[in-house]
């Protein structure tokens, strides 16, 4: 007997559509590189005028200090939001854009020194 497919609007929600390395790199370069840098160190052109200067993302010890979710909250709240510089600013328009999301983080992720 086929198993019964869940009727639409179920309320069940399909899960997001894995987005490309490139297109979160495309967004990562857009948005964060200017200040946290082309290898995340916080090194960016932009970085020069701020104060306090930007997160290294490689810090072993912030890594393990934080969730996915507090970095999409950063990304998308910009840094008051989580306790951090309101220099950081918000990306309002990635809230909802799960997948991407997840992509940047994954390449927030990758900056961990081992």
């Amino acid at each position: 007997m086929p198993t019964p497919k869940a009727p639409s609007g179920s309320g069940k929600s399909a899960a997001p559509a894995p987005v490309s390395t490139a297109v979160a790199k495309a967004q990562y370069d857009s948005l964060c590189l200017t200040c946290h840098g082309p290898s995340g160190h916080g090194d960016g052109p932009g970085s020069a005028q701020l104060d306090p200067k930007p997160r290294s993302l490689d810090d072993p010890t912030w890594q393990a200090s934080v969730t996915d979710e507090h970095i999409k909250k950063a990304i998308v709240f910009g840094g008051a939001a989580v306790g951090k510089s309101p220099m950081m600013p918000a990306q309002p328009q990635l809230k909802g854009q799960d997948a991407l999301l997840d992509g940047i983080v994954k390449i927030v992720r990758g900056f961990q020194k081992k």
